[in-house]
């Protein structure tokens, strides 16, 4: 007598079942991204301003923190280099807190003009982004914006220590929007936007200084000196223009409304 022994396998979730199912996650995590958080107390704004105003200042944390910057950097070189549909053939991230974006196309042209433009005012446009929507009360859609520029940007990425350094920054963004209880986020997001609205202006005066001592002589401004009519200290003028403008309207978006009322009755 044969014996059959039947193999019991476990159930399926139903096909009605798994479109409900995926249909509420999806609501689910929509509603947590697009959660309006209420404004952090004024002394938490003030505290983030300081707190980012001094790790820009002292040499030490700068010397730590300024990678950073110039993961915004080279960010703003590729995201540019793509939108002008030049070919974006890499990114490097150094130890010693340099970087460089590899793109190929025309040698000039409004494509390679805007690509070598966008490096040094990447930080304090995208900290002017996050001053935006840390003012508007959405701060997980900031940190999921992030995340999704870190993960585009990681998969350009040409060498290990580039790697690392994103895999961090986007553990930390990830630990951060996840795990964080909203006042937390909410502290973490004011910072950020301090940082990089403070911090974009920075490597904008080290680069004067090492132009004026004949340094720098394929700096971003001195290759835009030889792409366009105008020398390279009018393009160091222009990008320190537009990082204080984008520091002073991040401050005004920053500042707690209160204060701004209180002010404008004075």
């Amino acid at each position: 007598m044969r014996r059959y022994v039947r193999a019991f396998a476990p159930a399926r979730m139903p096909m009605a079942y798994q479109r409900r199912w995926t249909l509420q996650s999806l609501s689910g995590f929509w509603t947590r991204l697009t959660t309006v958080q209420p404004d952090p107390p004024m002394w938490i704004t003030a505290l983030a301003a300081f707190i980012a105003l001094g790790v820009v200042l002292y040499p030490t944390s700068w010397a730590i923190s300024r990678g950073l910057i110039t993961v915004a950097h080279e960010g703003g070189h590729a995201l540019v280099a793509l939108l002008t549909r030049r070919k974006l053939q890499g990114i490097r991230l150094h130890s010693d807190t340099s970087g460089v974006t590899l793109t190929r196309g025309r040698p000039t042209g409004p494509g390679m003009i805007f690509t070598a433009a966008a490096g040094y005012v990447a930080p304090s446009l995208l900290g002017l982004g996050a001053a935006w929507l840390t003012a508007a009360g959405y701060i997980t859609i900031l940190l999921w914006t992030v995340l999704v520029l870190l993960a585009g940007m990681l998969l350009m990425i040409r060498n290990v220590f580039g790697v690392v350094a994103l895999v961090s920054i986007g553990g930390a963004v990830f630990a951060l929007s996840w795990f964080a209880p909203p006042d937390i986020q909410s502290v973490g997001a004011q910072l950020a936007a301090w940082f990089l609205l403070i911090g974009g202006i920075r490597p904008i005066m080290e680069l004067r200084r090492k132009r004026r001592r004949g340094r720098a002589p394929d700096s971003d401004a001195d290759q835009l000196a030889r792409l366009t009519p105008f020398p390279g200290g009018f393009f160091v003028f222009l990008f320190l223009l537009i990082s204080t403008a984008a520091l002073l309207t991040g401050t005004y978006l920053l500042t707690p409304t209160d204060l701004l009322d209180s002010l404008k009755g004075l």
